[in-house]
């Protein structure tokens, strides 16, 4: 006697399917269609591959459509490979189960599973019934990454032995496989559908680790076996236009991609380590509608003075912060702001991270000499009414930023400080005579991001200190005058929507100086960071922390939001 295979109701076709739930669009199911007409595949894999959907998408689809639980999430998985309990009645082994690229067990209550990514698969569902004729195996689903990852433990439990992916052809090989595509491609588009501005990949001594970094905190996604790592790192490297051979020294890559329906360049590095290369990307979309100084999040004292910065006919402004704080957005909508069309506008930039329809960008390339400098002189040729240079590096660099501004041209640029007024201490190190340094700049900025409150979840009632309170009103009464709004403390609370962290999107708080002759005269009389700070207070300027409490007052944010960004 012989069990058949099992057979399923199909509700609806998947592609309608994914369309009806908007993971898809129809121009998607097309093209997923047409190539499924020379590929031998399953189209949900199909869609995987060209990036218009994560594979956690099509599994939740699959999922309503064939009514089967999801093996590691509604179907609880063995936790380990001593509780892995393979079902009686034959000798199958693990390396089966890697062949076929399945997880079969059974539970404590005597029911046989089998999880795979394709339950549905004809030769899997004969080979189930010749391995227990006797037997109702239940079929589920599984990630892709659940299924190596699990295959991986039990088969490192079982042989103890690691696969050597040293050879060059091999790793290229292992990086064309479609198991391979299809992880990194869901990886990608699973950050874009959770709104990730990075994706870091970090190889240790026998796993390998996924983070995500979103509103600009790092979050773990998954965890796989360290043999897995040389495939994906490789794919990565041969898509990123990197050698996947060299290994020893740092490398830099970029490349385009369509991941969740989202057109994305995406910057690539790969940094040697102890246990391999860490690599990370940095996701760009390509479409970027809300370049605007209108929506960076200023309040309107600071917006006024920005907006009035960028209609400058010549001298410098400066943005400043670490790396990710949003000092590029930034420059692009200063620079949008003063596209009126009847300016030449040219940048300069390593890498350009947003193509600017009117402006002349221009890409640097270091290593056949195209620097920031030397792009600079050949800028001066080409008759510009404003420039933008990506960041101020070297004294060289520097010296002809304000020579430019000097001479008639408006200059926008950034340089890495902790506050505004480290602008003028920053450029002075790099060799740069103080008061060269003084008479071009018209304004310095510093800015940070601080985590928006998830408008779902948040709730008002956080109990602040009396001290930033009465710092906050004091603020908000000079910004809004006397008939402000009453504060409105809110609280982090955590809900789906906003995957339990309580905060959903960025707004950035920010620090503007304008340079009046006073300070100009100050910073070549050689004053100190602070006496510059005392002087800008004086004016009645605020600094980064006192912004972000105006943003807390709001309640786009928290207390403790603000106090962690500004370091307090």
């Amino acid at each position: 006697m012989s069990a058949e295979p099992a057979s399923f109701p199909v509700p609806e076709l998947l592609g309608e399917l994914l369309i009806a739930r908007g993971a898809i669009r129809p121009s998607d199911l097309e093209r997923a269609l047409d190539l499924q007409s020379t590929v031998d595949a399953r189209l949900g894999s199909l869609l995987v591959r060209i990036g218009a959907l994560s594979e956690d998408q099509l599994v939740d689809a699959l999922s309503v459509q064939l009514d089967l639980p999801v093996a590691g999430r509604e179907l609880a998985l063995p936790t380990g490979p001593g509780e892995w309990v393979l079902p009686a009645g034959t000798d199958l082994t693990v390396d089966w189960m890697q062949d076929r690229d399945v997880l079969i067990w059974e539970d404590p209550d005597g029911q046989a599973w089998c999880a795979s990514r394709d339950p549905l698969d004809a030769s899997l569902q004969e080979a189930l019934a010749y391995l227990y004729p006797q037997r109702s195996v239940r079929p589920a689903l599984a990630l892709g990454q659940v299924v190596e990852r699990t295959l991986d433990t039990l088969a490192q439990a079982s042989a103890g032995q690691q696969a050597d992916g040293d050879d060059v052809r091999h790793l290229r090989e292992l990086a064309e496989e479609a198991p391979v595509v299809e992880l990194v491609n869901s990886l990608m588009a699973q950050a874009v559908e959770q709104r990730a501005s990075d994706i870091h990949l970090e190889p240790e001594e026998s796993q390998f680790a996924v983070r995500f970094r979103i509103d600009g905190v790092l979050y773990a996604r998954l965890r796989l076996p360290r043999e897995r790592f040389n495939a994906v790192a490789s794919r990565l490297k041969l898509i990123s236009g990197m050698d996947i051979a060299e290994r020893r020294l740092p490398q830099d890559g970029r490349l385009s991609v369509r991941a969740s329906g989202q057109l994305m360049d995406i910057r690539a590095s790969a940094l040697p380590g102890v246990h391999g290369e860490s690599i990370v990307l940095r996701l760009l979309p390509k479409e970027r509608k809300d370049l605007r100084l209108e929506r960076l999040g200023m309040e309107p004292d600071h917006l006024e003075m920005l907006q009035g910065w960028s209609r400058e006919a010549h001298g410098i402004v400066l943005v400043t912060g670490p790396t990710g704080s949003g000092k590029s957005t930034t420059l692009y909508a200063t620079l949008a702001a003063s596209n009126d069309g009847l300016k030449k506008i040219i940048t300069v930039e390593d890498p350009v991270e947003f193509q600017l329809p009117g402006i002349t960008q221009i890409q640097t390339h270091a290593d056949i000499g195209l620097t920031f400098a030397g792009v600079l002189r050949s800028i001066l040729r080409q008759d510009p009414d404003v420039i933008m240079v990506g960041e101020i590096r070297d004294r060289e660099t520097a010296e002809i930023a304000i020579q430019s501004a000097l001479t008639g041209h408006l200059v926008l640029s950034t340089v890495h400080t902790n506050d505004a007024l480290g602008a003028f201490t920053r450029l002075i190190d790099m060799g740069v005579e103080p008061f060269l340094v003084a008479t071009p700049l018209k304004g310095v900025q510093a800015q940070r991001l601080v985590r928006r409150l998830c408008a779902h979840c948040a709730r008002p009632g956080a109990h602040v200190l009396p001290a930033i309170e009465a710092e906050a009103a004091h603020w908000a009464a000079r910004v809004f005058g006397d008939g402000h709004s009453p504060a409105a403390w809110m609280e982090a609370v955590g809900c789906p929507q906003c995957q339990g962290t309580g905060y959903r999107g960025r707004v950035g708080i920010y620090e503007l100086v304008p340079v009046d002759e006073t300070m100009q005269q100050a910073v070549v009389a050689g004053a100190t960071h602070q006496q510059l700070r005392a002087m800008a207070r004086e004016r009645g300027h605020r600094f980064l922390r006192e912004d972000g409490l105006l943003k807390a007052w709001q309640g786009l944010t928290t207390v403790d939001e603000v106090l962690r960004v500004t370091a307090v």
